[in-house]
């Protein structure tokens, strides 16, 4: 184990202590059984979720631990009453320590989507992504996308610098020359600039198959890890649910479903393209933006934060980066680029 990723476990395990110490004192008002806390789910960050149980109807009850040094709580509680407002199912802020980052939430149980669609069942997955897409319906027709910060050209550039600095130098190990620089500057301007000129609604920003759970009484899906949602492109978050760093299907099903979303936002008055063709080369290049940036951050989690897992996603996500850029002849320079770099080996899990 990395000595990083050694001194900041001892850490959360010290406080662990102080939360313990913060449900004691929580007992009495929600009815909390203090004894009954176990983990719920971990995070790609500093964040952890508990599962602790309670004396009233809900059964049970998450906390959300958030070291203020690391994390910071009052976004994720701004985008639950953003994201509640415009009608789809956030966890309920039952209790807030912002100080300590602490929170009490609802619970949403433990169906998670991937948990049913990593099955391959079609027939199960039809009525999820039914669901799931009417829920992103509804969230971007909602009028609130201005109480979140901009999905910004600032924002954008840095999420696609996490491929050259974290795939490519940390996990590849390539040192680029300058022309290659020049390749990777040239296809970063070109999602940019197409990324900027989609229409602006709320973007959830990791609307997936493991942030998405199955709800029982309760309009699907649940959505959870939304502190990041931004006022950003209309196409990000159907690329998020469609292009699933975590599961595959088929390429038609896939058009399918964006397309049923398409007919949807056009019918609910979202500005999307009047043209379904022109609509999904937006959809791909808004792809392209989201799947580098995640070949980055699933490498920055391995070598940087100790988390070898998301290693093995890579090969799905670098297959929709090689797809799309086969696809369109501006981006066959990167296209060659990047079968250049893959041919190479890469480094060794945890290593670095």
């Amino acid at each position: 184990m990395p000595a990083r990723t050694a001194i900041r476990l001892h850490a959360l395990d010290n406080r662990l202590q102080t939360l313990r110490r913060w449900i004691g004192r929580q007992a009495t008002r929600f009815e909390l059984a203090p004894d009954s806390l176990r983990p719920a789910s971990n995070d790609a960050s500093f964040r952890r979720y508990f599962r602790v149980d309670t004396g009233l109807d809900a059964g049970t009850l998450i906390v959300m631990d958030a070291p203020p040094e690391h994390e910071d709580c009052r976004p994720f509680v701004h985008a639950a009453r953003v994201l509640a407002a415009a009608g789809v199912s956030v966890p309920e802020v039952l209790h807030a320590d912002l100080a300590s980052g602490f929170l009490l939430l609802s619970d949403f149980g433990h169906t998670t989507y991937l948990s049913v669609l990593d099955t391959g069942d079609p027939d199960a997955a039809q009525p999820l992504y039914r669901d799931a897409i009417a829920a992103l319906v509804r969230m971007q027709v909602h009028r609130g996308q201005r109480l979140l910060a901009p999905y910004d050209r600032g924002l954008l550039r840095r999420e696609l610098d996490l491929y050259p600095d974290w795939y490519l130098a940390r996990h590849k190990g390539v040192e680029l020359r300058p022309s290659e620089r020049d390749t990777i500057e040239a296809a970063f301007e070109l999602l940019l600039a197409n990324n900027l000129a989609q229409p602006r609604v709320i973007v959830h920003r990791d609307y997936h198959s493991r942030n998405l759970m199955v709800l029982n009484g309760a309009r699907n899906p649940g959505l959870l890890d939304f502190q990041d949602a931004v006022h950003g492109p209309i196409t990000y978050d159907l690329v998020s649910l469609l292009r699933d760093a975590y599961l595959r299907w088929p390429e038609a099903q896939g058009i399918d479903w964006a397309a049923r979303y398409w007919e949807q936002a056009r019918a609910a008055g979202l500005p999307v393209e009047a043209d379904f063709g022109r609509f999904y080369r937006d959809f791909e290049w808004m792809g392209l933006q989201r799947h580098l940036k995640v070949l980055g951050i699933f490498a920055r989690l391995n070598y940087r934060d100790g988390k070898p897992a998301y290693l093995a996603d890579l090969p799905r996500v670098l297959g929709w980066v090689l797809e799309v850029t086969e696809r369109y002849d501006a981006l066959r320079p990167l296209r060659k680029l990047v079968d250049r770099i893959e041919a190479l080996p890469a480094r060794a899990p945890g290593a670095g």
